[in-house]
């Protein structure tokens, strides 16, 4: 869940150092991250940058689980009022409430991230500009709802966007899977 948010503009490479960071420091936990000062805890995740703005949006995530009776009372919900109740997180979006949804409580939901509208975008099947909601659906309408499926289908997707796929418009290599 602390990558999700730190994950945020960010390249998953400096979310890593910030976690190291915290983990280091013995701070990877619910109730040591909402003991930090806010700026001791911004310091701490620095390389995920935007760090102040999201010191206050990890303690918000920190503060709901904690409201809610932890990360096994929030287990037992069902998805979609889950879903409803990270949504209404300061800082947490559809995105990252998707993220963790998927990745922290294993629920079959297909997150929809730039890599994703870059890479089905070149391969001309869908705009690109989609609402996230529509494009979440669309992928979900689309594949069996199966959180390891969908954990791997997104991690190929990133990790092609990021080996492959260039934000110019003359990307040969989407070109050549178009023609095939």
């Amino acid at each position: 869940m602390v990558g999700a948010v730190l994950t945020q503009n960010t390249a998953w490479t400096n979310v890593e150092k910030a976690i190291s960071n915290l983990n280091r420091s013995n701070n990877l936990t619910l109730e040591s991250i909402m003991a930090l000062s806010d700026e001791v805890l911004a310091q701490l995740i620095r390389p995920s940058g935007y760090f102040n703005i999201k010191a206050r949006r990890l303690k918000n995530l920190c503060l709901w689980i904690a409201e809610n009776g932890g990360e096994s009372e929030l287990a037992k919900l069902d998805t979609g009022t889950l879903r409803s109740s990270l949504l209404q997180v300061n800082g947490v979006g559809p995105e990252t409430a998707d993220d963790i949804l998927l990745y922290a409580f294993a629920r079959p939901v297909f997150v929809i991230d730039t890599y994703t509208r870059r890479l089905f975008s070149k391969l001309c099947l869908i705009q690109g500009d989609e609402p996230y909601e529509d494009l979440r659906r669309l992928f979900e309408a689309e594949l069996d709802a199966d959180v390891s499926l969908f954990n791997q289908y997104h991690a190929l997707i990133v990790r092609h966007a990021r080996e492959k796929c260039r934000l110019t418009e003359d990307c040969r290599h989407c070109e050549v899977e178009r023609a095939i």
